[in-house]
Order: structure tokens, then sequence, then C-alpha cells
């Protein structure tokens, strides 16, 4: 099923991340009380919205490439391949991948096409998907506990 030895996990970095990924959970969710009104009208919201929405989307591409590199499982040849790899070695289900894959199509498109984002777009992701951060934490922690076994 795995490749690579437990040994060549860098579990400080994976756990520096996951903490880096919570701390942007909770700036999302602090963002997320605001009214679509006021979020629409304030570009101080909205803005940090989008980056820190980018930021922890990049956090899971970020620990996903590591655990394929230390387990040296196939490489990706674009950031939504990561979450299928991972799922192909049961870090995550498959049903959760399609979830993340779409999460980093989101990603693309804060970056790429900024200059024409949707704020209901923005604001409807910021309601309805920060608990998918919170399942990939789930997953990946639950798979390096099973690493120490």
């Amino acid at each position: 099923m795995f490749s690579g030895s437990a040994s060549s996990i860098d579990r400080a970095l994976i756990l520096s991340k996951l903490d880096r990924l919570r701390q942007y959970l909770r700036y999302l969710k602090e963002l997320q009380k605001s009214s679509l009104e006021d979020f629409i009208k304030d570009f101080k919201l909205s803005g940090a919205t989008e980056r820190y929405l980018q930021l922890a989307i990049e956090n899971i591409v970020d620990i996903g490439n590591e655990i394929i590199s230390s387990l040296q499982l196939r490489r990706p040849e674009r950031y939504r391949d990561i979450p299928y790899i991972l799922s192909e070695s049961n870090i995550i289900s498959k049903t959760f991948a399609e979830t993340i894959a779409s999460m980093i199509g989101f990603r693309n498109l804060l970056v790429h096409n900024y200059a024409s984002i949707n704020l209901n777009l923005v604001y409807e992701f910021l309601q309805t998907r920060l608990a998918d951060f919170e399942i990939f934490i789930k997953y990946i922690v639950k798979w390096l506990e099973g690493r120490n076994t």
C-alpha cells in the first residue's frame, strides 16, 4: 500500500502545516460571521477571505505534496492530482479526494481570475466549505497516528 519508511515522513513539518491550516481556519471562521451585504461592500472582508482561502488551500496542497514526496508516490502532474494520489494510498477517501480537487480548482480561480472573481461565489464557499478543511485535518492526523504503530 505505502512505499517509503515511516522515518522518511517529516512529521514535524506536516504538523506545523496543519497548525497553520488551523490558524487560517480560525481567521476564516471570523470572516464567516459577516453578512453577504457587508462582505460585498467591504473590500477588506472580501480581500482577506480570498487570501486566507487561497492560503488554506495551498496549505492542503503543500501537505499533500510532502506526503507524496515522503512516501515516493507517483508524482502529480498538476495540483488537482494530489488528492487523488492521496486517496490511492488510502490516506483520504476517493469521495473526499473529489471534494479537495474542487477546492484546488477554486484556488485556481482565486489566483488566476482575481480580476473577475465573483464575490457571491467566494462568500458561498466561505459559508459552506470550511468543514472540508477540518475533515482534511482529521484525515491527515489519523493517518499520522497510524504511522506511529
